[in-house]
């Protein structure tokens, strides 16, 4: 997925998924204005369409697989 970094605010756990309601890992600012808010899964799985409609895309789905704050070192 093409993502541009910008200064928008990081994504919560208050932030949703516009399709299923999971915890959303991706912000898709619009060309037309407006914002849509993925899961991984769905940001994948719409990945093509949204390109085609995106002017930003904040990816954050690293977090998905990276150790928690929390670990121990020789665990990150």
């Amino acid at each position: 997925m093409t993502t541009v970094l910008t200064p928008a605010s990081p994504l919560t756990a208050a932030d949703r998924c516009d399709r299923c309601g999971a915890q959303a890992y991706l912000r898709v600012v619009l060309l037309s204005g407006g914002e849509l808010l993925f899961c991984a899964h769905h940001g994948r799985k719409f990945e093509p369409e949204l390109k085609k409609i995106a002017a930003e895309i904040q990816d954050e789905t690293e977090r998905l697989t990276a150790p928690p704050a929390t670990a121990p070192d020789e665990e990150r």
